[in-house]
């Protein structure tokens, strides 16, 4: 069988076109999985991670992603998109760089549960106030306000 074909494209680039690769590497969240020629079709969301794969000569060449998909089709054909991509040589170099944006990825999944929090508690101040028995404009049917309950 002849060797694998990779694309990697961004929106605004395609990273890398190469045929006759021995081998393709890449990480999902279940971990780190191997594409061969003859593998079975198939789908998986990337995260922040490298790409990795081996040319015919026996080079290995590098490509640091910010989250994408990949796809592989026909036994043959791997292609990758992503959000942004960066080929380089320096494989510490590329994972220093995807361990600083997971750490940003992670900074943003905390900032927007802290604002859905903020605003749920929000949602639920201003439904109490709205329910509170007493108030003017109080739904029909809800109990009067208590003496010393809040205005």
């Amino acid at each position: 069988m002849t060797g694998l074909h990779l694309t990697v494209t961004t929106p605004m680039a395609v990273l890398a076109d190469e045929t006759g690769l021995r081998s393709v590497r890449a990480e999902d969240r279940s971990g780190s999985f191997g594409i061969l020629p003859g593998h079975a079709d198939f789908m998986t969301v990337l995260p922040a991670s490298v790409l990795r794969w081996r040319t015919a000569t026996g080079t290995e060449r590098y490509c640091a992603l910010r989250s994408g998909l990949l796809t592989v089709a026909e036994g043959r054909t791997v292609a990758v998109t992503c959000r942004q991509g960066v080929l380089g040589d320096d494989l510490a170099a590329l994972e220093a760089e995807v361990a600083a944006l997971r750490a940003a990825e992670a900074d943003a999944d905390r900032r927007e549960r802290v604002e859905q929090m903020r605003l749920h508690a929000s949602a639920v101040r201003h439904l109490m106030q709205y329910l509170r028995p007493g108030r003017a404009g109080a739904p029909a049917g809800a109990p009067p306000a208590q003496p010393g309950e809040g205005t």
